[in-house]
C-alpha cells in the first residue's frame, strides 16, 4: 500500500502548509506528516514547505513545529530525516510577492523533477480562505501535475455564507482539486461505519425503522472554553460540532448502502440521505450553556476573560432531534447530542433497537449497538443472556470488541494522518463535497438564525461545569423513546459474585 501511493503519484510532492506557524499545524498537521513519514507512506521525493506572516528562522520553526511530535527509540534518526525536508518561508496573505518567493522556493527544489505535485494545506482562520486561495492560484497553480487544496472547517456560518465561500473558491479550484475536510471523517471508528454496516448480513438486515427504535450520537468534552470564549461566542457548539462532526456521522449510519466504494458513489448516498432531512424545528431541541460550580473551583462561560458579551445566549450545549424522511428510516429519532465542561470525555454512537414484541422474558433489557468513536475505540452489542448457574434470571452482556485488547499490535491513526494519506491517494471518500456541504447547511441554518437572533421562544438551559449536561436532558431524550436503563449496565467488565 506504501509503494501504491508513490507509484499513483510520480514525480514529486510539495506539501505547503499555509499558516505553519499556528496552533493546528504544530500541534495537528505536522505530527500527522511525520507520522505518514515514519510509517513510509510519503514519496521519496517529498518537500514540506511553512507558509506564514510570522518572521521566523529556520531553526525557531523546525522547533515549534516538532513540539508536539512524539518521538521514542529510532523514531528520533527518523525526525532528524523528515526535519531535514522542512523549509519555511514568510510572506502576506495579501499581495502576490510573499507567494512569489513562495513559488520560486518551490520551483527551485523541482526543477530537476519532470513531473510535480502541489498539496496546499490551508490552516488558516476561514476569513482569509479566498484571499489565499486566490494568491496561490495566481502564483503558485502547478501546471506540471496535479493540485490539491486542503481547506479546514468551519465551511461558512450558514447556508448564503457557505454558498458565497463555495462560489468563490470554485472560481479558483475545480471541485475534485478541494478537499475539505472534517477531521472526525479520518477517525477510525467513523472509517469503520460503512464496513459494519455493509460487510455483515446480520447488521444489514436490522438496520431499518422496523427494528431500530431511536438513534443517539454523542459528543462530550469535560472542560469548558478555557480562555477561547471570544472565539467560541461567534460560533456556538452547534456551528463547532453538530453542524459538521456529528451530522457526517449521521450520514454514514443512514445512509442507503453505494454501489460500490469509489468516493463519488459514497458521497453520492450521503447527499441523498441529507436531503431526506428537513430543518430541525425548535420543538425538537434542548440547549444549555454551563455555569461555574458551587465551590467556585470551576468557572462558568459567562465568567471567561476572553468573552466581551456577559449576556450571551451562545449554547455551550445543545441536543437536536433529526428526523430521515424516507422508507428506511421514517419515524426514528436521530437524537445528537453535544456539549463542553461535561462529565467525561466521549463520542459514541448508540442504536436502540426495539422491544421484543410478545417478549415472555419481562423487563429485559432493549438491545443495543454501541460503536465508540474516542476515546478507547470500541465496538459492543448489548443483548441478554440467561445468568449462569441454577436461576432463570436474565442478565444483560455484551459482545465485545475493544481495539485496544484485541488490536493490541495496532497502532490506529491521527485522523489527520489519515485524511492526509486519502489525499495523497486522491481519495475524496472522506471528504465533504459541495452538494453535500449545502444540503447540510439547510437542516441547521433556520435553527441557528433563530439562535442568532434571540427568539422569544428559545431558552436557554444552565447546567453546572462537570455535570451531564442540563436537568431537562432525560425527560427530552425520553420523548424520543430512548430508554435510559439500558446505561446502567456496567461496560465491559461484570461482576456476577454477589448476584
Amino acid at each position: 500500500m506504501r509503494h501504491q501511493v508513490m507509484k499513483e503519484l510520480g514525480g514529486s510532492v510539495t506539501i505547503v502548509v499555509l499558516g505553519a506557524s499556528g496552533d493546528l499545524a504544530k500541534k495537528k498537521t505536522y505530527p500527522a506528516l511525520f507520522g505518514l513519514y515514519r510509517n513510509g507512506f510519503l514519496p521519496e521525493q517529498t518537500h514540506i514547505v511553512g507558509y506564514a506572516r510570522s518572521s521566523l528562522d529556520l531553526n525557531t520553526f523546525i522547533e515549534r513545529v516538532t513540539e508536539h511530535i512524539k518521538v521514542t527509540g529510532d523514531d528520533a534518526a527518523l525526525l532528524t530525516r523528515f526535519v531535514a525536508k522542512l523549509s519555511y518561508i514568510s510572506g502576506s496573505y495579501s499581495n502576490d510577492e510573499g507567494f512569489q518567493a513562495l513559488n520560486d522556493h518551490v520551483s527551485s527544489w523541482e526543477q530537476h523533477q519532470e513531473t510535480c505535485h502541489r498539496v496546499f494545506y490551508m490552516a488558516l482562520p476561514p476569513s482569509v480562505f479566498v484571499e489565499v486561495a486566490r494568491g496561490l492560484k495566481r502564483n503558485v497553480y502547478n501546471s506540471r501535475g496535479s493540485n490539491r487544496i486542503i481547506v479546514e472547517k468551519p465551511f461558512g456560518r450558514d447556508l448564503d455564507s457557505s454558498r458565497e465561500l463555495g462560489k468563490q473558491l470554485s472560481q479558483l479550484f475545480d471541485e475534485l482539486e478541494i478537499y475539505r475536510i472534517d477531521h472526525y471523517l479520518g477517525k477510525e471508528m467513523v472509517k469503520n461505519v460503512m464496513t459494519v454496516r455493509f460487510a455483515n448480513i446480520f447488521f444489514s438486515q436490522i438496520w431499518n425503522r422496523m427494528n431500530v427504535d431511536n438513534i443517539q450520537i454523542t459528543f462530550k468534552e469535560p472542560f469548558g472554553t478555557e480562555g477561547r470564549g471570544g472565539y467560541f461566542d461567534d460560533f456556538g457548539i452547534i456551528r463547532d460540532v453538530m453542524q459538521n462532526h456529528l451530522l457526517q456521522v449521521l450520514t454514514l449510519i443512514a445512509m442507503e448502502p453505494p454501489i460500490s466504494t469509489d468516493s463519488e458513489a459514497i458521497r453520492d448516498e450521503k447527499v441523498k440521505v441529507l436531503r431526506c432531512i428537513p430543518p430541525i424545528s425548535l420543538d425538537d431541541t434542548l440547549l444549555g450553556q454551563y455555569v461555574g460550580t458551587e465551590d467556585g473551583s470551576k468557572p462558568g462561560y459567562l465568567d471567561d476573560d476572553s468573552l466581551s458579551n456577559k449576556n450571551s445566549k451562545t449554547p455551550t450545549f445543545a441536543s437536536t432531534v433529526l428526523w430521515v424522511q424516507n422508507e428506511r428510516w421514517e419515524g426514528v429519532p436521530f437524537i445528537l447530542k453535544a456539549g463542553k465542561a461535561l462529565n467525561a470525555a466521549k463520542v459514541e454512537v448508540r442504536i436502540q433497537f426495539r422491544n421484543v414484541a410478545g417478549s415472555i422474558y419481562r423487563g429485559a433489557a432493549r438491545n443495543e449497538l454501541v460503536l465508540k468513536v474516542q476515546p478507547d475505540e470500541a465496538v459492543y452489542v448489548k443483548f441478554n443472556n440467561k445468568l449462569p448457574g441454577l436461576s432463570y434470571d436474565t442478565i444483560q452482556t455484551d459482545l465485545d470488541l475493544s481495539y485496544r485488547h484485541r488490536y493490541t499490535d495496532l497502532r490506529i491513526p491521527d485522523a489527520y494522518e489519515s485524511l492526509i494519506l486519502d489525499v495523497l491517494r486522491n481519495d475524496h471518500s472522506n471528504f465533504v463535497r459541495h452538494d453535500e456541504l449545502d444540503a447540510s447547511w439547510k437542516i441547521f441554518t433556520p435553527l441557528l438564525h433563530q439562535i442568532d437572533q434571540h427568539d422569544p421562544a428559545l431558552e436557554i438551559h444552565p447546567y453546572t461545569y462537570g455535570s451531564r449536561g442540563p436537568q431537562a436532558l432525560d425527560a427530552f431524550v425520553a420523548r424520543y423513546g430512548y430508554d435510559r436503563s439500558t446505561s446502567d449496565y456496567e461496560w465491559p467488565v461484570q461482576n456476577l459474585k454477589n448476584k
